[in-house]
């Protein structure tokens, strides 16, 4: 029952922007509502056809973009997680940016996807607190770093954390209803638990949260992270794509041996596809690669039908910063 992943073949390689409030606000105001009115304003100022002529000029694939990350601020609106948490202000956008970008690359062909995680944002105890991200094991097992804020004991939830599942569900289930068509694919961060919370036959499971992204696009492409895992697994049947964090790797075989020959374009039946970061690490630094390796490495991985994504950082504005934009132009000559 997976979706279709010709296009994404045929795209070969696509762009990554961590755009997040963690990057691009001062730490000192994230905690105050002039941290909510930074981000709109960053949002706001965001130039959407600028990036949507630099990817076209590249000849990209297709593009990703954060919706949001640890500290909870998020680049769409959304009344369902409003209404949950109850924060005022809220700390989503007023701006639906993912609309906007949608619209513009949609222009000039290049579609769009989005990232998100699997969890709350683990940085805002408040947002934990009201959406039930609270499970009775050791939350740093789904990524929440232990100088995190967490509830009393007595606001645990059970093992699966399924009142949790069921509103972060409802949460994107809203999002993808509204984008429709506009958003081709989702890549869904820290699902290290899932033997906990997903690998269960009646939901909340992979096949619920896959169906909550697919609600507005059926033919959307879904990955779940296990995290840095070399070679590249397909995390379950429910995901249509390899998630392929490869952090500080570049695998040329699906296993660790000259036994099982070279790559090819499945993974367990799920389209092969590797992320990795083109500068210092996530959304920051410089380019670390000599431009033939990254070119050279990309044409590999694409001779053996698999699709790579290299993150790069981003300017306040929305726009790809120089050195990365010079490095990119390699793919598209």
């Amino acid at each position: 029952m997976r979706a279709n992943t010709d296009w994404f073949v045929q795209a070969k390689w696509g762009v990554f922007f961590h755009y997040l409030a963690e990057i691009h606000t001062p730490a000192e105001i994230l905690e105050t509502e002039e941290g909510v009115a930074h981000w709109n304003r960053l949002i706001d100022d965001f130039d959407v056809a600028g990036l949507a002529e630099q990817l076209a000029e590249l000849r990209a694939g297709y593009f990703f973009i954060t919706l949001g990350q640890n500290s909870g601020y998020f680049l769409s609106p959304n009344a369902t997680y409003d209404e949950i948490v109850g924060r005022r202000p809220s700390r989503l956008s007023q701006r639906d940016l993912v609309a906007d970008l949608s619209e513009a690359l949609g222009k000039v062909g290049v579609p769009l996807m989005v990232y998100l995680p699997s969890a709350a944002p683990c940085r805002d105890p408040l947002a934990v607190r009201e959406l039930r991200c609270t499970p009775p094991w050791d939350a740093a097992l789904i990524g929440f770093p232990p100088e995190s804020i967490f509830p009393e004991d007595g606001a645990r939830t059970d093992e699966r954390m399924t009142e949790f599942q069921q509103n972060w569900e409802a949460i994107v289930r809203e999002w993808s209803v509204r984008w429709g068509k506009g958003v081709r694919g989702w890549w869904i961060d820290g699902c290290y638990q899932a033997d906990r919370m997903y690998r269960e036959p009646d939901p909340p499971n992979f096949q619920s949260f896959a169906a909550a992204m697919k609600a507005g696009n059926p033919d959307s492409l879904v990955a779940f992270n296990p995290g840095v895992r070399v070679p590249v697994i397909s995390h379950t049947e429910f995901e249509d794509y390899t998630a392929g964090e490869i952090d500080a790797a570049l695998p040329v075989e699906t296993q660790p041996t000259w036994e099982t020959g070279h790559l090819g374009r499945y993974e367990a039946a799920a389209q092969y596809h590797i992320l990795r970061y083109l500068g210092s690490t996530w959304g920051v630094g410089q380019p670390r690669f000599p431009d033939e390796l990254m070119v050279a490495y990309t044409r590999y991985i694409n001779q053996w039908e698999g699709v790579v994504t290299w993150d790069v950082p981003t300017q306040p504005g929305g726009l790809i910063p120089e050195p990365f934009f010079r490095q990119l132009r390699g793919l598209s000559t």
